[in-house]
């Protein structure tokens, strides 16, 4: 089946129909523009790229010749020997017998410094580059100038005043357990003591790891995800217990 759709048929499609011609609108034309034509024609100059209409034409005769257009210098003249060695400036005179010499000119300067001093010599250089850039070897690092001052090696103040506060402190400390201990409120854990403490700490360590490592890899009931929570719990404590054994030899125990 055919998809064109014709349009309707109608008597009034026989009328012949008055063609309707869109009429334009008349171009825009400047009110100035015989104005700039005239202004155009009065400052064009003629032949100003093209040259004037006739030119001379050259003669035959004088065609292009065999270094016609090099620079030619003036002829060589012989010349004597006294204008050869005179002089255009002349020197000044020679001072007669009768003039005076210049008188009351001083000097500052001191000629037998000048002559007795020693040469300066140059400052040592290095070269850094295959092109030959220079600059100062005192300021390039390969000179060990810091290690001849004269606080070199030595400890700085505020590390000493550091020291200083720790050392302190340390002291204070010491005199507070001293006097807890006078008073009978702290007890010293011994060597045996404390090592069969951290030998007790790692074995539940172990039994708590080996009863983790039998856990369900799947934890989807709330039972299961607070055993584990329980037991990660626990052993991060005894993992604290047994770093703070294994890192002080000293231990002190309340009594209460």
């Amino acid at each position: 089946m055919s998809k064109v759709v014709y349009p309707p048929e109608s008597v009034y499609n026989l009328i012949p129909k008055e063609e309707v011609h869109a009429k334009k609108t008349q171009r825009y034309m400047s009110k100035y523009r015989p104005a700039v034509v005239l202004e155009k024609k009065l400052t064009k100059d003629a032949m100003r790229t093209m040259g004037p209409a006739k030119v001379e034409v050259p003669s035959p005769e004088k065609y292009l010749k065999k270094h016609s257009k090099e620079p030619k210098f003036p002829e060589k003249t012989q010349r004597s020997n006294e204008d050869r060695n005179t002089c255009t400036v002349k020197k000044p005179a020679v001072p007669a017998r009768t003039d005076n010499p210049p008188m009351g000119i001083q000097t500052k300067r001191d000629f037998i410094k000048t002559a007795t001093a020693v040469p300066m010599k140059p400052q040592p250089t290095w070269v850094d580059t295959s092109k030959g850039h220079k600059q100062l070897l005192e300021n390039s690092g390969l000179v060990p100038k810091y290690i001849k001052k004269k606080h070199y090696g030595e400890v700085p103040v505020y590390l000493q005043q550091r020291n200083e506060e720790e050392q302190r402190a340390q002291e204070e400390y010491n005199n507070y357990v001293k006097e807890q201990r006078e008073q009978g409120a702290m007890n010293h854990l011994s060597d045996e003591d404390r090592q069969a403490v951290l030998e007790g700490l790692k074995k539940n360590w172990d039994e708590l790891h080996h009863e983790y490592q039998g856990l369900s890899l799947v934890t989807d009931n709330l039972s299961k995800k607070s055993q584990k929570q329980r037991l990660e719990v626990a052993m991060k404590q005894l993992e604290n217990d047994i770093d703070l054994f294994e890192r002080f030899k000293t231990i002190y125990i309340p009594n209460n």
